[in-house]
């Protein structure tokens, strides 16, 4: 079949050979691919280590590469036309503009010369395949395009990270508008402290439906393709079947989110500190995430991150290992000035008129002369919107702008750190995103370091957009080592799974955002490390993969409360009263489960909502759902409940909701319960896309898709799958250590580690990882070369 395939699209896979000359390296460097597609490289010295680096990932993600340049560069037009014109615009305008050898310098003291050597390595990769001597992957022959050359600037984009609420703040001001201060601040569950909503009364409800972000939100969405942008060659309008709606999306709206944890030696097996980490991202084709093994004088660290950046951002050295989890801070404000009405070149800021600082700018378009724009700059940020109209201009102040905003980057200096004083002070340079960094060591020690910039707001929450005024400026930023953490906790051991840990005596609350995950997730991961002691890397992947869904525990005691008048609801209640509250995909009563609690949530939501609320409201609210923590509690504290001066009864609430919960799985399995299941093809499960799915023929759609696969669990249980019944998001990546032994470590990544469809790589993992499944992600060299599929050694001519 796989010859067949191959004749068939006229394509050769890329062999490679056991030694190829590399132009650029200073010494021989030694590529050990392993049965698992992880690249092992060896090298001489630190510049070779990196360049290496970049031509390994670069080899294996040549479109994802070229997906993440056009976007970091702004030059999507340029192969997709105008459709795409305004995310090139965005890019542009929200482009670093700093100096580019202070910003690599930042991330590690030769950063420079680490950053371009990876780029050097990219750069060669590419030269390979331009020059014939490597393939093209067959995305860029179906769209007829070619890789282009990366400069330090590709690397240091923003445009991918984990940044700021700006888009939430126009949300919430949109729905106060609609239902007002008291209902939005209950419906998104805001702690530690409740923020100030206050509106301007400039800002009012018609001037906030413009447009306000189209040009950020574009410069930040997926790139999409459409059948147009097929080669001619290979696009036959005849045999193009669609099996949904274009244009389609690189990626799926996604839920964000993480658990890490860490316990000393008194709770492990081994008697060393352990650590696990599973980050909630996108669950896409490629993976997100990259797994690399790094060896030279200096540095031997091995895990996963940005197969686009240099260096691991999860993973372990010789010394110690770590992992992240997302911490909720606000690095973006939406910044509103009046334009003076005599000059619409003018800003009121401070009691004066500023001039806005201009940048022209030229963007290629396919099939249209080039388009020329002038971007437009306040003192506070990028001007995405002016409303001419009433003279308003909005801009974004983003702190992810300043020097060290690239996403990930400062863990180069946490790959050397040999101790926790050492990683802690790696932690000072973390900027973007804010994250709770984790660490273990061999010598025992466990600690934990919120890090990421972190605004100091005085006189405004950072919710709602805020006009220009010298109280709303912002007074600096916090010191990294002054936000949440600790050290060798008494109870030996720390977890973070993006609740909120904030002390409650901490002192700077100013600098803490308000909307965290619900606790639940953080909570089971304590409860099952607590009640266990001699701990092993089996017990942390059962608990990767749990699937208790502590909400149930709350909500069917409340159900068991009431009697419904029709014998089969008080048999399901009964059944579910029974079951195990599990969400294991082969159970039914947790497809009911699931039922009952989204169309509780539901119906509590609608309770919030106006008779007359807009599609833009019920969309936005959709997308973000309401906090289950929240309505359970709601829930839990009220027989009735009043909104509007009209008083909705929980018993007719729960009563409601099972009822639809039963009758929509009868719709899915049929009325006998014996055959209902969760982790069904029409209820939960997985089926990953490849970019270009909707553009393609049968043939090629079976070629890139990876098949689909039943799941369990959901947004509240460790083992988290989010709330889509296809998953969409959750941990594509896992890794857990044991200090005691690094050859020890176990990790998952689906569906495979090469982008390249005719790569044994491409999927080979995906099947370990829907089984809930690891593979031993081996760090010695002895260990590594038994299981070494293939050596690639590159010397320099």
């Amino acid at each position: 079949m796989y010859t067949i395939i191959i004749l068939l699209l006229g394509i050769i896979p890329t062999q490679d050979t056991s030694h190829h000359l590399m132009p650029g390296l200073k010494q021989k460097v030694s590529i050990q691919t392993d049965q698992w597609g992880v690249s092992h490289i060896y090298a001489q010295n630190e510049q070779d280590l990196f360049f290496t680096q970049g031509f390994s990932a670069a080899r294996d993600r040549l479109f994802q590469y070229e997906c993440w340049r056009r976007q970091a560069t702004g030059t999507t037009a340029e192969i997709l036309g105008q459709r795409e014109l305004n995310r090139d615009i965005g890019a542009r305008l929200f482009k670093f503009r700093g100096n580019i050898i202070q910003e690599m310098n930042h991330y590690h003291p030769r950063g420079a010369l680490i950053i371009t050597s990876f780029v050097k390595g990219i750069n060669a990769y590419i030269k390979l395949v331009l020059n014939g001597q490597e393939k093209l992957p067959i995305e860029f022959q179906w769209l007829g395009i070619k890789p282009g050359y990366w400069t330090p600037e590709v690397v240091i984009s923003r445009h991918n990270g984990l940044l700021g609420n700006v888009q939430k703040e126009l949300q919430l001001a949109r729905w106060i508008h609609q239902i007002g201060k008291d209902r939005v601040a209950a419906l998104m569950n805001f702690h530690p402290q409740q923020p100030d909503l206050t509106m301007d009364p400039l800002l009012n409800e018609a001037a906030l439906q413009e447009d306000i972000l189209g040009l950020y939100n574009a410069y930040r969405r997926p790139i999409l393709f459409a059948k147009e942008d097929l080669s001619g060659a290979i696009f036959d309008p005849k045999k193009w079947n669609p099996p949904l709606h274009s244009p389609v999306s690189t990626m799926y709206n996604q839920q964000e989110g993480s658990n890490n944890w860490v316990i000393n030696g008194s709770k492990s097996k081994s008697g060393h500190p352990m650590m696990a980490n599973d980050p909630h991202r996108a669950i896409v084709v490629p993976s997100l995430r990259y797994l690399t093994h790094l060896h030279a004088p200096g540095w031997n660290v091995i895990g996963g991150g940005e197969p686009v950046l240099p260096g691991i951002s999860i993973g372990h050295n010789e010394y110690g290992a770590w992992g992240l989890t997302i911490f909720e801070t606000d690095i973006e404000d939406l910044i509103v000035y009046n334009i003076n009405p005599q000059n619409s070149n003018q800003y009121w800021h401070q009691n004066k008129w500023l001039t806005f600082k201009k940048i022209k700018d030229t963007i290629a378009v396919k099939g249209l002369q080039d388009h020329v724009v002038t971007h437009l700059y306040t003192i506070d940020g990028p001007v995405p919107f002016i409303d001419h109209k009433r003279k308003l201009a909005y801009a974004v102040r983003c702190a992810w702008l300043d020097i060290g905003g690239a996403p990930y980057l400062a863990s180069l200096r946490m790959n050397q750190a040999k101790s926790w004083v050492e990683f802690k002070n790696a932690c000072k340079y973390a900027f973007v995103p804010a994250e709770n960094m984790v660490w273990a060591d061999r010598n025992g020690h466990i600690g934990w370091q919120t890090v990421g910039l972190a605004p100091i707001r005085t006189f405004h929450s950072g919710m709602v957009p805020v006009m220009n005024h010298v109280k709303n400026e912002w007074a600096g930023y916090l010191p990294i080592l002054k936000r949440p953490g600790s050290f060798n906790p008494p109870n030996g051991m720390i977890v973070t799974a993006n609740e909120n840990l904030t002390p409650i005596a901490y002192p700077y609350l100013n600098t803490i955002g308000y909307g965290w995950a619900d606790s639940y997730r953080g909570s089971r991961a304590r409860e099952v490390l607590a009640a266990k002691n001699k701990l092993n890397v089996e017990d942390f992947q059962a608990l990767q993969t749990d699937y208790v869904s502590l909400p149930a525990r709350d909500l069917i005691p409340m159900l068991l409360n009431i009697k419904f008048d029709h014998p089969e609801a008080e048999s399901y209640k009964l059944a579910l009263s029974q079951w195990d509250q599990s969400l294991m995909a082969s159970s039914g009563m947790a497809g009911l489960y699931v039922w009952f609690e989204r169309y509780l949530e539901e119906e509590i939501l609608n309770l919030y909502l106006p008779e007359n609320s807009d599609s833009r409201l019920d969309n936005d609210l959709a997308i973000l759902s309401i906090s289950t923590e929240w309505m359970i509690t709601l829930l839990q504290n009220n027989r009735s409940i009043e909104v509007l001066n009209k008083i909705y009864y929980r018993e007719d609430i729960l009563k409601t909701s099972f009822i639809r919960a039963i009758e929509k799985m009868k719709n899915l399995f049929g009325h006998q319960s014996t055959y209902w299941k969760y982790g069904d093809d029409r209820f939960k499960h997985i089926v990953i896309h490849h970019p270009l799915y909707k553009i393609m023929n049968d043939f090629q759609r079976k070629l890139v898709n990876i098949r689909s696969a039943p799941r369990g669990g959901n947004s509240n249980t460790v083992g988290s799958t989010g709330d889509l019944d296809n998953q969409a998001s959750g941990a594509s990546f896992r890794i857990v250590v044991d200090c005691a032994d690094w050859d020890l470590a176990k990790a998952s990544n689906t569906p495979g580690q090469s982008a390249n469809p005719l790569s044994t790589h491409y999927q080979d993992l995906f099947d370990l990882w829907a089984r809930d499944q690891y593979f031993p992600l081996y760090y010695s060299k002895e260990k590594v070369d038994r299981v070494t599929e293939k050596v690639m050694i590159l010397q320099s001519k």
